[in-house]
């Protein structure tokens, strides 16, 4: 069975303007998947439909097997600790007057998880890379990837079956987004992974498998690899052809 079932999904905010035409595709427990499209493609509209911040108009949107529907509030408190998302801005996802420990552990204490709070942030800094006295200093005293793993350690915390990344790594500098791409690729061992973004190279480097959006449509999608090398759709091919070489480790696109 698919973690993540879209079917047929459309939606549009008036009757002139569609945002998301027939959108068809799945996600497998834990695969990493690269959602890719320019600005206006229909990425944002369909992340906040994963995200369950509103209904598809038509389709359905199906988590584990069951349809995501914000109206069912037992379903989506259970699916807020299933689901966790890493948004853009490190600067502005946290809040600049709490302690990082609080930061981490906000989502234990608003999802009601049992267990050692404290021993849980401890495990969600190490696994992003940072040291355990970071727990006590706040936001301002990190530098901007710092700050992004603060925010991964945040996501991951509760242990979801599915991260969302909202263009996670495109307020970086180019070496600091390496790094943080290889965290991303280290932790999606553990949990599937859906990398928004309209950088095609990022997504080459860290996902398995990729989705092309254009205008709210699926244009392509299968493995990465396989669509890259032979991309057959013209959108595809003026994204690659616009994507500077750029090196994760020793992939190269």
């Amino acid at each position: 069975m698919s973690l993540v079932s879209i079917d047929n999904v459309s939606f549009a905010y008036t009757s002139e303007r569609q945002i998301l035409a027939g959108v068809s595709t799945e996600i497998a427990p834990g695969a990493t998947v690269g959602l890719v499209g320019e600005s206006g493609s229909g990425k944002t509209t369909l992340l906040r439909l994963l995200l369950g911040l509103t209904k598809p108009q038509g389709g359905t949107v199906r988590f584990d097997g069951q349809v995501l529907d914000p109206s069912n509030r037992a379903f989506m408190r259970d699916y807020r600790r299933q689901a966790q998302v890493v948004f853009q801005d490190p600067y502005s996802s946290l809040d600049p007057r709490q302690k990082v420990f609080s930061i981490i552990a906000e989502p234990l204490k608003s999802l009601r998880i049992a267990g050692d709070h404290k021993a849980m942030v401890m495990a969600a800094l190490e696994a992003v890379g940072l040291e355990a006295d970071s727990a006590n200093r706040y936001p301002h005293q990190f530098s901007g990837g710092q700050r992004q793993r603060i925010a991964i350690a945040r996501a991951i915390v509760a242990k979801p079956k599915l991260l969302l990344a909202d263009e996670a790594v495109s307020a970086l500098d180019l070496t600091t987004k390496v790094r943080v791409v290889e965290l991303l690729r280290t932790l999606s061992r553990d949990m599937a992974l859906l990398f928004v973004s309209h950088d095609i190279a990022v997504v080459a480097a860290l996902c398995e498998h990729i989705i092309i959006l254009e205008k709210g449509v699926i244009v392509e999608q299968g493995k990465t690899a396989e669509v890259l090398a032979n991309p057959q759709h013209a959108y595809t091919q003026r994204l690659l052809a616009s994507v500077p070489r750029l090196s994760f480790k020793d992939e190269e696109l």
